[in-house]
């Protein structure tokens, strides 16, 4: 009935628009009463996301189990893996994804539901980093962070396939973006990463004198393997600043 309900309600958002069509209109077209509908979905705008209570409660789920696991591993790793949930239910009904996003960018209130339902995902992820976080100083904040990182990354890659009209591996746009988020942030399960990764890695900077001709100067950077590329190219750029 769920599925039925929202196949009817876009149907007609396709024919007649988000803001002409009511919720009279869509049970007369899906064959039930307004009982019905208000048994699914508390308003218009729900429809419009028929799966994001379900795929949020799969994440719940999972992020219980590897929190119940007792299984030492990298928080980071976890919520990305999560944040992959919504990318795969995104993906496996392309045609309405892509329907529904070209709808969200026409009509502001979907807009601004949409941002409230990504809150809540954001939510779910920090308050599973945050109990890794909580023997780290700023751990609640490092939770909110990581977390909207990863939200960020995930929406950035989903919004690019999403234009393109669903053409492409989703889920591999997803671990792309997820990857630059594991690599500044992850790396440890006690979930200080983050910190290792704004710490100085042990970079040493030395400028000398070179071979290459009397007086040139020649910076020379040593860092420690798997330093990121913006602390390498700060310590370059203190290097020949203080030269």
């Amino acid at each position: 009935m769920r599925e039925a309900l929202a196949k009817a309600a876009f149907e007609l958002f396709l024919e007649r628009g988000f803001e002409r069509t009511t919720v009279d209109d869509i049970v007369a077209r899906a064959g039930v009463g307004r009982r019905s509908f208000f048994r699914y979905f508390p308003s218009k705008e729900d429809v419009v996301f028929p799966d994001h209570e379900g795929c949020l409660a799969e994440m719940t789920r999972f992020l219980e189990a590897r929190a119940a696991g007792g299984v030492s591993e990298d928080p980071v790793d976890t919520v990305c893996d999560a944040a992959r949930i919504v990318m795969r239910m995104y993906a496996a009904k392309p045609d309405f994804s892509v329907q529904r996003y070209r709808l969200t960018r026409e009509v502001p209130g979907l807009r601004t539901y949409e941002l409230s339902v990504v809150r809540r995902y954001e939510r779910t992820l920090a308050n599973h980093l945050r109990a890794h976080c909580a023997d780290d100083a700023d751990g609640a904040l490092r939770a909110e962070v990581i977390a909207s990182a990863v939200v960020a990354a995930h929406n950035n890659a989903l919004r690019s396939w999403l234009r393109s009209g669903g053409e492409g591996d989703a889920e591999a746009a997803a671990d792309h973006a997820l990857g630059l988020v594991r690599e500044v942030w992850g790396g440890a399960p006690s979930g200080r990463g983050a910190a290792r990764a704004a710490a100085p890695h042990h970079v040493d900077v030395s400028a000398g004198v070179g071979a290459g001709g009397e007086g040139e100067e020649v910076v020379i950077m040593v860092a420690r393997k798997g330093t990121p590329v913006w602390r390498v190219v700060q310590g370059i750029e203190a290097a020949l600043g203080g030269s």
